[in-house]
């Protein structure tokens, strides 16, 4: 992946989160000029989150975003954040989603991925006890 550390005040991490959310009813609508601005939005609101994106792809029915986070927001509230800010603006912009009760669902997948696996990660914790 080739990431490096971040550093904030007391602190050192690398977080990165992998993300999936999809329209109330999976519909279909991530098209042409709202997937276009959707994507922009997205990208606009991450480093007011002090966040990165890293990959986003947007399907018609749902979107796919891996984001580098910082230990200040728990992947619920930066998902919270994402989708209301979008979903506002969204349907601020185009009033076609007016229709519809919600833009987006109150479901996500969240998985978590970092520079190392999870065996070098308990090797290295194994390791810490013969330290001298």
């Amino acid at each position: 992946m080739g990431q490096s550390y971040r550093r904030k005040e007391t602190c050192v991490f690398l977080i990165n989160y992998h993300l999936i959310w999809c329209p109330k009813r999976r519909r279909r609508i991530l098209v042409g000029l709202l997937k276009e601005r959707l994507e922009r939005i997205l990208r606009e609101t991450a480093p007011e989150l002090e966040s990165e994106v890293l990959a986003l792809e947007v399907m018609p029915d749902h979107l796919y975003l891996f984001l580098s986070a910082t230990p200040q927001w728990a992947p619920n509230q930066l998902v919270g954040r994402l989708k209301g800010k979008s979903a506002r603006l969204l349907r601020q912009e185009l009033p076609v989603l007016l229709r519809m009760p919600s833009l987006w669902t109150r479901s996500f997948f969240c998985s978590t991925a970092s520079k190392v696996s999870s065996e070098t990660i308990k090797r290295y914790i194994a390791e810490q006890a013969t330290r001298d």
